[in-house]
Formats: structure tokens, C-alpha cells, sequence
């Protein structure tokens, strides 16, 4: 007779936490961005395109923050689901697309 395997207990060490810190620290660099593009806009003179630039800003890091918190809430649990492809796209897109504004806005 033989015995059921156990399943293997996992052992994610601090994996999970590391994470989660690297989404915290993302998020800020994200928030910091749209901040110096409002500071930017407020500062420098609102025209139409540097509000619109401020608002895309604005809207991006709403979008990535939301993401993070999800990301974030998901790695608490004892065993964390991977992240969706969908939720990966949305945060790529939304750090690109913010890298870009800050550089039009720069310019």
C-alpha cells in the first residue's frame, strides 16, 4: 500500500513581502510623477494641452494605483494568484504611458 502524497508545503520566505514593497515603491514613483505634472501645469501657466497632459497624467496613476492595491491585497493571501495578464498590460501600459507625458511635458 502506498500512501497519498502530501502536497509540499510551501515556503515563500519573504518573496511576498518583497513584492508588495516593489508595488509600494512603483505606486510612489507613479504618484510623484503626476504630482510634478500638476506642480508643472500649475506652475508654469495652464494652457489647454498642459492641463489635458496633466489630466492623462492624473489618470494613469489613478489607474496604476489601482492595479497595485489589488496586486497588493491579492499577495496576503497564504497563497497568492498570479498576477492576470490583463492587470500586467494595464500596469505596463499605464507606466509607459505616464514615462511618456512626463517627457512631453519636459519638453
Amino acid at each position: 500500500m502506498t500512501r497519498p502524497e502530501a502536497e509540499p508545503v510551501r515556503d515563500p520566505g519573504l518573496q511576498p513581502e518583497r513584492t508588495r514593497l516593489a508595488w509600494r515603491r512603483t505606486t510612489l514613483s507613479c504618484t510623484v510623477a503626476a504630482v510634478l505634472a500638476a506642480r508643472a501645469v500649475l506652475h508654469g501657466g495652464a494652457t489647454v494641452s498642459g492641463l489635458l497632459v496633466c489630466a492623462l497624467c492624473l489618470l494613469l496613476w489613478l489607474g496604476f494605483l489601482v492595479v497595485a492595491h489589488r496586486r497588493m491585497l491579492a499577495l496576503t493571501a497564504r497563497r497568492p494568484r498570479t498576477l492576470g495578464a490583463g492587470a500586467a498590460w494595464t500596469a505596463a501600459v499605464c507606466t509607459l504611458a505616464l514615462a511618456v507625458c512626463a517627457a512631453v511635458m519636459a519638453v
